[in-house]
């Protein structure tokens, strides 16, 4: 067979069986014609042993100087001990970021991590990785995707931004440990946001705006009922967002005034209900065939997302860039300015895990009780008060001349 041509390559055809038409300038590279018609130029090489053939491309979209340049590339590859064969069968078999995340969920967050941690993980996936990466095969992501992801979402949560690329960090790094991504993780080296401490407190008069757009939300219809008790529930009691988006009923212990939650970020927590946190309770509906006091849309299932009622709510109110975890900053704020002491305003955030004596003791005279019976009451008679009007100075009013 001589040397192949652009002549020869137009030429060539076959009847009974497809052929292969080796090149004779290069060992190795060829083009195989099918019975159809169509034409392949393809590679033949020995790796670990076995007799492998790589198709490069189809003669018409690939030209002959271009398919033989890309056979030297790769018999190139062969010559340093790799199998592009091999490479480019894992390609095509590499599972999306969307399959390995549901791997991730499954196998580690949900197994591994409390509730609360693998409830934010999925979160981040759903909002920030999953729309922006979902559908790509894991390989291919580059250092490049995964700063530009961070970068537009730190433009306005920075902190949202380094949680989210923690999680896909880890991802990458447990394809690696499974066997499915073999390069580095394109999460290391880039550069994560500085995070500022932020300590933010609603006022007397910042509390009783938040309450009176609660109430007219309410009461218009506007935004999620459910999602408006639980932003009402996180004021009440200083919990934690998925504390209060994962409780059930089962866990509210009514006689005693408290709600026993199996797990919170410092384990097994006996959380105190004061009496304006009891009466939202007791005034929620239940959802047939749902365990949880906040359902979400999904038979079975929590709430998971109440951020849109809560921006709504915040804007009515006037309180832009207040965020959801400012209501426990709040919480403890009243506690703090009530005189309450620093040990019982930090059990009843959770800040120490409890001891099992502790967990189940009658709470009737424990002085945690009658700490949230009295925060709350002070957060709820400052949200039923009028907010303050504001008097606007009089400008450019011209004063009367004598005479």
């Amino acid at each position: 067979m001589p040397k192949l041509t652009k002549r020869l390559l137009d030429s060539l055809r076959v009847d009974d069986k497809d052929l292969v038409f080796w090149d004779t300038e290069l060992p190795g590279f060829g083009v195989r014609v099918l019975v159809s018609g169509v034409k392949s130029f393809v590679v033949q090489y020995r790796a670990e042993g076995r007799s492998r053939r790589l198709t490069i491309g189809r003669y018409g979209r690939l030209t002959l100087e271009q398919a033989r340049k890309m056979a030297r590339m790769k018999l190139g590859e062969v010559d340093q001990g790799q199998d592009p064969a091999e490479e480019k069968k894992r390609g095509r078999q590499a599972i999306t970021v969307k399959e390995l995340a549901k791997r991730y969920l499954d196998e580690h967050a949900k197994a591994k991590k409390k509730p609360a941690s693998a409830f934010r993980d999925e979160r981040l996936l759903e909002r920030f990785i999953l729309p922006a990466l979902g559908s790509r095969k894991i390989k291919s992501i580059t250092r490049a995707d995964v700063a530009t992801l961070h970068h537009k979402i730190g433009q306005d949560t920075p902190i949202q931004a380094n949680r989210t690329l923690a999680v896909l960090s880890k991802m990458l790094t447990l394809a690696i440990r499974w066997g499915l991504y073999m390069d580095e993780n394109p999460c290391r080296h880039v550069e994560r946001f500085k995070e500022r401490k932020r300590e933010r407190y609603l006022n007397q008069d910042e509390l009783a705006r938040l309450g009176t757009a609660l109430n007219k939300a309410l009461a218009e219809g506007k935004g999620s009922p459910a999602a408006i008790n639980a932003i009402r529930l996180l004021i009440m009691t200083g919990a934690r967002l998925g504390e209060v988006l994962g409780l059930r009923w089962e866990w509210i212990d009514w006689e005693h005034s408290c709600a026993r939650l199996p797990e919170s970020k410092t384990g097994a927590k006996v959380l105190p209900l004061g009496g304006p946190a009891l009466e939202i309770l007791s005034n929620l509906p239940r959802a047939a065939g749902n365990p949880h006091v906040f359902p979400g849309h999904k038979f079975g299932a929590p709430l998971s997302d109440i951020n849109a009622t809560w921006r709504m709510v915040r804007k009515a109110a006037g309180l832009e860039g207040v965020r959801l975890h400012d209501l426990r900053h709040s919480f403890a704020s009243v506690g703090a300015g009530a005189g309450v002491s620093l040990p019982v305003l930090g059990s009843l955030l959770g800040h120490s895990e409890p001891s099992t004596t502790q967990r189940y003791a009658h709470l009737a005279d424990d002085p945690r009780q009658k700490a949230a019976d009295k925060i709350a009451g002070l957060v709820a008679e400052a949200m039923a008060r009028e907010p303050e009007k504001k008097v606007l100075p009089l400008t450019n009013v011209k004063k009367p001349q004598n005479g």
